[in-house]
């Protein structure tokens, strides 16, 4: 927080400990933390060691709240739990507001310790925890953009008929009374965040981690190696991703038709059973679609997300964009095309590739007004699925070849 509030700490009276012990009993009969749980036997822990009381270190809070006298001195179950009530805390004056006289309940970066910020401190306290959310709205209003951006151009060339004519792959989706909505393959990311050496902080892009819900999941199951994760409202979109959507939403979005676009790690099962839904994006950003994808399939992802194995024929496919991509020399990449009836009855289009250069270069074929011989066939019957092979120098997608096209399930 800076020297503000230590300043403001340092000069506090009666009546600043009695400021401090009635925003603790607001913030406590709220039920932020719930009647019991061990958040609230955190904050009633840290609330009763004072606002002037030096910081707890991890071992005594993991001794005296968690009940471990022998953790390390390094102890990830703390660090998860200080996060967590760091968040609550901000969510909590994010919904209710401060008090009349302006002061809020603080847990600093970097120390474990309940502190009050007075109304002289308000605007710093305010900035440091702001600072954050703007962090994330402005990355995120990066990404939004750019889908706003291609939905537009896409609600303006259908409703105009400037879009191409639906070939068989997409007719289906025009002929449905379900609503359509397109999932963009983001990639969800989260910090490893170490107050004391911030040096050590990064971001985190780690394919079991798909949303904060699965986040949360892995602090809790494996604290050991996300002790010291933190969910910062953190997802990038390949701009391979918003090349492809120019393609595909004009032809969704025809005789005015209304497509939403989402982000896949803000699909919900609610969205997936009662909408048809078309994903664009990258083979390792599907998310909770990954399941659905696949289940029917006659491939699997490899070991890497950047193979695709064909289990039917037992060979696999394998990008080597990532290994080539700097060097002027012809790489192969691979891209997926799929369209098929979900268990519940959605349907479901996919245009995915390994990497960004097979996506920018399958997207035009999907979206073309005339299908390869091969999948044209298989598009009038109910599912199919094919996979490309593209061509590519230095991002560049030189050349496509059909390898598999077959009906699926």
């Amino acid at each position: 927080m800076g020297q503000g509030w230590r300043d403001w700490t340092g000069r506090r009276g009666a009546g600043e400990g009695q400021a401090f012990a009635d925003e603790v009993a607001r913030v406590r009969a709220s039920g932020t933390f719930g009647e019991a749980g061990r958040l609230r036997e955190l904050f009633d822990y840290l609330a009763a060691r004072g606002p002037d009381a030096a910081p707890a270190t991890q071992a005594e809070i993991a001794d005296s709240v968690f009940g471990q006298p022998d953790a390390e001195g390094d102890d990830a179950t703390a660090r998860v739990y200080i996060h967590r009530l760091r968040k609550r805390l901000e969510d909590f004056y994010a919904a209710e507001g401060e008090p009349a006289g302006g002061a809020r309940l603080l847990l600093p970066a970097g120390t474990y310790a309940l502190r009050l910020a007075g109304p002289a401190d308000a605007p710093e306290a305010a900035a440091a925890l702001a600072r954050g959310d703007r962090r994330r709205w402005t990355i995120g209003a990066g990404i939004a953009a750019a889908i706003v951006a291609t939905f537009l151009l896409g609600w303006s060339l259908g409703g105009a008929g400037g879009a191409p004519p639906a070939n068989a792959f997409w007719r289906p989706f025009l002929a449905s009374e379900r609503p359509t909505v397109v999932v963009v393959g983001d990639y969800y990311m989260f910090g490893e965040i170490f107050p004391v050496e911030p040096e050590r902080s990064r971001l985190i892009r780690d394919f079991r981690v798909n949303s904060p819900v699965d986040l949360a999941a892995l602090q809790d199951a494996e604290p050991g190696r996300y002790g010291n994760a933190e969910d910062v409202g953190l997802s990038y979109l390949p701009l391979s991703t918003a090349y492809a959507l120019r393609y595909v939403v004009p032809i969704l979005a025809r005789g005015g038709r209304e497509v939403r676009v989402v982000a896949a790690s803000e699909l919900g099962g609610d969205t997936i059973r009662g909408s048809d839904i078309v994903y664009v994006g990258l083979i390792g950003a599907m998310g909770p679609l990954e399941d659905t994808v696949f289940a029917g399939s006659g491939f699997r992802v490899g070991e890497t997300y950047d193979e695709l194995v064909d289990v039917a024929a037992g060979r696999s496919y394998t990008s080597d964009e990532a290994r080539r991509l700097a060097s002027p020399v012809f790489y192969r990449d691979y891209g997926y095309l799929a369209r098929f009836r979900a268990p519940g009855g959605s349907l479901v289009a996919v245009v995915a590739g390994a990497r960004e250069t097979a996506l920018r270069g399958l997207a035009p074929i999907a979206a073309g007004a005339k299908l390869p011989a091969d999948l044209a066939d298989l598009a009038d019957g109910e599912g199919l699925e094919a996979l490309f092979q593209v061509t590519g120098q230095q991002g560049a997608d030189l050349s496509e070849r059909l390898l598999v096209a077959r009906g699926r399930r």
